[in-house]
């Protein structure tokens, strides 16, 4: 298919899907998630007609990079939030229950995957308990972001949740690079314990480098431009290099060198936001260019969802279980630091909720345990299953726990009646010109 055909059917068909999901109020996320499903190669895709869907698996992979850049761009946003006159008030809070909610999950997974190990070991073998548990601490920040974008979440919740959920990207790759190294060593038998240690740290403190260095480059550059638009034009071009130079990767040795770029480009947003006065109109603006981009990105995620993942009981049955033990991991863990750490109430009962969505980074991850042969084809379906089952109902449970924490403020009854007002007053003037 043409690409710029897909393109336009993709961010079309995602706009009329949030017209049919409107009288259900939903996130418009989920209509996203859902038109992308339908034009995907396992429903329209099937009849097999250019134009009417994605007809094969590899013509959604070619839009791989309209991914790449609409997560750089969410990461930027994401890291926007870690302004320093916040974190004096927050970052300690932020940072316990980043940690503490990432950890009890792959706790909480491992312990029941393995008690279902124990029972079954010729069906799931203890590398995948430990893989799927160290996968369990991502957390999608893409969704999570179009949600508080979306209804406008302002509150003591929210200004917890987007932290955090960068956070999770760091604690995630440490406890992923140490499990998933143990699996690989008892898999193939050789210890790898250099590898575990250094490459995470590496890619950590090379990607927080990275993304100091390009914020840095980047205000000093804003003010060589007077012009808002050509400031605007200069900050998006920073966000596609500081992406395009985290993909780069090479092996030292027995050490990978390589780099995030969720961190990367969340660490560009940081030091921009705390280094340029004008930093907070430039997002505002931003935020408007990316909007059909980040349409476009969740249209073609819901492309990519594997719905064939359902033929295999047993995989169901597996996902099942992850997807439950995860739920309750996240939101214990952060209902129990959060109270350490003497959050509000409506934090501690509401916070661990809108951690539930999980996508990218877990993704990426179940790619990764791919290295561990036949055993890694179980670990991407467990994965596949519940990023699909999480993508789907994940925004929706996010909004509302978002909507009872008081964080999103329905509109009032007036200032929809003046919308209505106020497009029908120009209506009637349009008419009256046109006669």
């Amino acid at each position: 298919m043409n690409h710029l055909l897909a393109l336009s059917i993709a961010i079309l068909a995602g706009l009329m899907m949030t017209r049919v999901f409107k009288p259900l109020r939903l996130p418009a996320v989920t209509s996203y998630l859902v038109a992308g499903v339908l034009i995907g190669p396992y429903v329209l895709g099937r009849i097999g007609v250019p134009g009417l869907g994605f007809t094969t698996k590899d013509s959604v992979q070619a839009l791989s990079l309209i991914s790449e850049v609409a997560l750089a761009f969410i990461a930027f946003s994401i890291g926007s939030e870690f302004r320093m006159s916040d974190l004096r008030k927050t970052g300690r809070q932020a940072f316990v229950i980043g940690v503490f909610q990432a950890v009890a999950a792959t706790i909480i997974v491992f312990a029941a995957l393995f008690v279902i190990h124990l029972i079954w070991p010729d069906r799931l073998s203890l590398p995948q308990c430990l893989t799927l548990g160290a996968i369990a601490t991502a957390t999608a920040p893409a969704a999570t972001l179009m949600v508080v974008r979306e209804y406008k979440a302002r509150g003591e919740t929210t200004s917890l949740l987007l932290p955090i959920v960068a956070l999770d990207d760091a604690v995630g790759l440490v406890v992923f690079a140490v499990l998933f190294g143990i699996s690989k060593t008892i898999v193939e038998g050789e210890a790898q314990l250099l590898s575990i240690i250094l490459n995470p740290l590496i890619e950590i403190v090379l990607s927080l480098g990275l993304g100091t260095l390009m914020g840095f480059l980047l205000t000093q550059i804003e003010k060589l431009f007077n012009s808002h638009t050509n400031r605007l034009n200069m900050t998006i071009a920073t966000v596609f290099l500081t992406a395009a130079l985290s993909m780069i990767e090479f092996d030292a040795g027995p050490v990978k060198i390589g780099f995030s770029s969720l961190l990367t480009c969340m660490m560009l947003g940081t030091v921009f936001c705390n280094l340029c006065p004008l930093s907070e109109d430039i997002m505002k603006a931003s935020e408007k260019w990316t909007s059909p981009l980040l349409a476009l990105f969740f249209v073609v995620s819901g492309a990519q969802l594997e719905l064939s993942v359902f033929r295999d009981i047993f995989i169901v049955g597996i996902g099942v279980v992850y997807i439950l033990m995860r739920c309750i991991g996240k939101y214990s863990g952060a209902r129990i630091s959060a109270k350490m750490t003497h959050c509000p109430e409506k934090v501690q009962k509401y916070l661990g909720i809108t951690l539930f969505p999980q996508a990218g980074v877990a993704l990426g991850m179940c790619t990764m345990a791919m290295e561990l042969g036949e055993q890694g084809n179980l670990i991407r379906n467990i994965t596949l299953f519940a990023i699909l089952v999480y993508e789907l109902i994940g925004p929706l449970l996010t909004r509302e726990a978002l909507t009872r924490a008081g964080d999103i403020v329905a509109k009032a009854p007036e200032v929809e009646n003046r919308r209505k007002n106020r497009l029908a007053e120009v209506l009637q003037e349009r008419s009256r010109n046109g006669k």
